[in-house]
């Protein structure tokens, strides 16, 4: 017997959306640690320019957690911003 797992739903992206993660995209090019990541990002802004794309279901989840990591940072990684104190 074979079962299957429903996979979560996930919102459809609105174009302003779209706009947002492929603006950032390069950025997830530029500092990507691993080479599959530097590879999506490319990928996914070179399939953006042809007429009428959308990103592909499995493209969506993705490039919205990638460009999330981009704003958000761990416990273990060093501050950007030091503080000067008098």
């Amino acid at each position: 017997m074979t079962y299957y797992t429903r996979q979560p739903f996930q919102k459809a992206a609105s174009g302003a959306e779209i706009e947002r993660l492929l603006h950032h995209l390069p950025t997830v090019a530029l500092l990507a640690e691993e080479p599959w990541i530097e590879g999506f990002a490319k990928s996914v802004l070179k399939q953006s320019r042809r007429r009428g794309w959308s990103p592909s279901p499995k493209q969506l989840p993705v490039m919205r957690h990638l460009v999330n990591a981009l704003f958000t940072r761990t416990e273990g990684e060093a501050d950007d911003i030091q503080m000067i104190e008098d």
